[in-house]
């Protein structure tokens, strides 16, 4: 039986742990709000003999693609989940062959072979709870819905047969708090750091906020500013543009939740 979401308040004192059996379990939701204090990952995983590009891919850009650790092939843990498995501890995973998406399963099963390799990517929801706690509101947290992520025309450095375009996460931020928020945010190079824009979204090739890549529209409150993070889903957007034979992420805003303290990623 597929357990019931918690109330939000139990969410964010959940440990880490707690929320991995939750989505082992087949909970499906997205993960923004969980834990409080602990630091969120993206996922991209790809057979052994893409893994050197998609390392070098995340090298050459560290803002969008800032790794926390790897998986070896056909590991299933490490520190950050250490009695969980990258396999059923995401609430949602996207499989894609040959760039497409087949699937979004709860379970990768499957779907798993012992030649791939876990690429663990920093999350900016790790920061949400720096923001809220300096009393600056996350709208999609406060709205009940997943994060707005959006390609750009920012191109990504390509490594190999590695390529395509900048993914950004949206936070509308009252004009009064922008400056705060990316002072804040800044401190968290780890988990993508401060916006790469603020304002006019055409400015990045983002003709209409209320029709996002990835995720869900925002009811954007007067007096806000649209704030961009560059995203871990770039990797994603990277696989839909170069079609590798077989490829898995999470589901966008379906993160996976890690036994490191967000304090572990901030800077002085």
């Amino acid at each position: 039986m597929i357990p019931l979401e918690p109330h939000r308040d139990e969410r964010a004192s959940m440990a880490p742990s707690a929320a991995r059996k939750l989505f082992r379990q087949g909970l499906s939701v997205p993960t923004a709000g969980y834990a409080a204090g602990y630091a969120q990952a993206n996922l991209i995983i790809v057979p052994r003999e893409l893994a050197f590009e998609v390392l070098l891919f995340a090298q050459r850009n560290p803002k969008s693609c800032p790794i926390l650790g790897v998986l070896e092939a056909g590991q299933t843990s490490n520190e950050l989940l250490p009695d969980g498995d990258i396999r059923t501890d995401l609430p949602k995973y996207t499989v894609y062959q040959n760039g497409q998406k087949i699937a979004e399963p709860t379970d990768l099963s499957e779907y798993w072979r012992d030649d791939l390799v876990t690429f663990i990517v920093g999350c900016s929801f790790t920061f949400e709870a720096a923001l809220i706690e300096n009393g600056i509101g996350v709208a999609h947290i406060d709205q009940g819905v997943n994060v707005p992520m959006y390609k750009t025309n920012i191109r990504s450095a390509s490594a190999g047969s590695i390529s395509g375009p900048m993914v950004v996460s949206m936070r509308p931020i009252p004009a009064s708090q922008v400056a705060d928020a990316v002072c804040i945010t800044s401190r968290y190079p780890a988990v993508h750091g401060a916006p790469v824009h603020v304002g006019n979204p055409e400015e990045i090739g983002i003709t209409d906020l209320g029709k996002p890549d990835f995720g869900d529209a925002l009811t954007i409150p007067d007096g806000t500013i649209p704030i961009f993070w560059a995203c871990g889903v770039t990797p994603q957007a990277a696989v839909m543009e170069s079609r590798p034979v077989l490829a898995i992420g999470h589901a966008p805003g379906h993160m996976l939740i890690t036994d490191a303290r967000d304090s572990m990623y901030q800077v002085p």
